[in-house]
């Protein structure tokens, strides 16, 4: 059988090195924190909300839990696109577009 061409690239050393650091375009990692952590909380809300719509309406414990669980998933799901797409937007903002001009230099 005849093999393909060897990838062109750094070598496996210098791949190590580069993998260890985030790139320059992904947010920083208190952004995921503070997303991680909006999800959760509206997961929290979402089910307390959920409880209470469920005690209102029903008698029956198995409507409590399924109104506490169905309101965490909601309030968290909703979240959770939220802070996907801001995540998203803060990623584009930092990503320069090479074929943009540059702003002049000032001299200093």
């Amino acid at each position: 059988m005849v093999e393909g061409p060897e990838p062109v690239g750094p070598p496996a050393a210098e791949l190590s090195a580069v993998d260890d650091h985030t790139p320059p375009m992904l947010p920083s990692r208190w952004a995921y924190v503070l997303a991680f952590g909006g999800v959760v909380l509206a997961g929290i809300l979402g089910g307390i909300i959920g409880y209470g719509i469920a005690d209102v309406s029903s008698h029956s414990d198995v409507a409590h839990v399924v109104g506490a669980f169905v309101g965490a998933v909601i309030g968290a799901g909703g979240v959770g696109i939220v802070a996907v797409l801001v995540l998203r937007a803060m990623a584009e903002w930092r990503r320069q577009d090479p074929s943009a001009p540059r702003p002049p230099r000032r001299p200093s």
